[in-house]
C-alpha cells in the first residue's frame, strides 16, 4: 500500500512538472524570447570600437580593400580612442549612460565629444549596414513602408542618393525614423547624427552613409556619385530591417 502511495504522489508531482513546463511554454518563455528578440533589434552601440562583420576585401564590388583598411583603423579607430579620452575628462559614467544617450544630449558637452562619439557611432552603424551578400532591396513591412512613403524603392533610392551627393562637404546621409515613426530621408554635416539635440534631422537612424572623402577617394576620386551608385550593391537590408522593427 506504502509504494502504491509514493507511487501516486510521485505520478503527481510528475503531472504538476509537466502541467508547469507547458505553461511556462504557453506564456512566460514566449514573452521572455520576445524581449529578447526586442532587445537584439536596437539599435544600441558600444562605446568601443568592434570588430568588423568582413574582411577588408570583402566589398571590393563597390569599396577597395585599402579604403576600408584605413578607414577602419585609422579614422573610425581615432574617433573611438578620441571620444574615450574626451568621455573620461568630463567624466561620462559609460556604464550606467548609453552612447544613444549621450548623444541625445550632446549640447551639453564639447565639441571634441561631439565629433568624436558621433565619429564613433556613425562608423559602427556603417559598418553594420554593409554585407558582401547585399541584395537589391528590404522585404517585408520595411519595403512596404518605403513604397508607401516615397511612392516607390527606386524613387526612395533617388532621394538618399540625392542627399548623399548634396551634402556639401563632408557629412553623412540618412534613412530614419522619426518621432512619428515616419520615414524620412536627410543629411548631417561632418560627424552629426539624428539622434543629437543639434541636429535639425532628428530620429532613429535605420541607414546611414559615410560621404566624407575618406570613405571613396582612393577609388572614386572627386566621383562621390559613382561611389554612392556601387555603395548599393552592399548594402545590408536584413540589419536595417531589424533596426526598423526596433525603432
Amino acid at each position: 500500500m506504502e509504494d502504491n502511495h509514493q507511487s501516486r504522489r510521485k505520478f503527481i508531482a510528475n503531472a504538476g512538472k509537466a502541467t508547469l513546463a507547458v505553461g511556462l511554454s504557453q506564456t512566460i518563455l514566449p514573452a521572455m524570447a520576445s524581449r529578447f528578440a526586442a532587445v537584439n533589434h536596437t539599435t544600441a552601440i558600444p562605446y568601443s570600437q568592434q570588430p568588423l562583420p568582413y574582411g577588408y576585401k570583402d566589398l571590393e564590388v563597390a569599396i577597395d580593400a585599402m579604403t576600408m583598411e584605413i578607414h577602419y583603423t585609422k579614422h573610425a579607430a581615432t574617433y573611438a580612442k578620441n571620444m574615450a579620452e574626451a568621455c573620461a575628462a568630463e567624466k561620462v559614467d559609460t556604464g550606467a549612460v548609453k552612447l544613444e544617450e549621450l548623444l541625445g544630449k550632446i549640447s551639453k558637452y564639447s565639441g571634441k565629444l561631439r565629433n568624436n562619439a558621433g565619429g564613433h557611432y556613425n562608423h559602427e552603424l556603417f559598418w553594420q549596414s554593409m554585407t558582401p551578400k547585399g541584395t537589391e532591396k528590404p522585404s517585408g513591412k520595411l519595403l512596404e513602408d518605403i513604397e508607401k512613403t516615397f511612392g516607390s524603392f527606386d524613387a526612395f533610392k533617388t532621394k538618399f542618393t540625392d542627399a548623399g551627393k548634396s551634402r556639401f562637404g563632408s557629412g553623412w546621409a540618412w534613412l530614419i525614423v522619426d518621432k512619428d515613426h515616419k520615414l524620412v530621408v536627410g543629411s548631417t554635416p561632418n560627424q552629426d547624427n539624428p539622434l543629437m539635440d543639434i541636429s535639425e534631422l532628428k530620429g532613429t537612424p535605420l541607414l546611414g552613409l559615410d560621404v566624407w572623402e575618406h570613405a571613396y577617394y582612393l577609388r572614386y576620386h572627386n566621383l562621390r556619385p559613382d561611389y554612392i551608385t556601387n555603395w548599393w550593391k552592399v548594402v545590408n537590408w536584413e540589419v536595417v530591417q531589424k533596426r526598423y522593427e526596433g525603432a
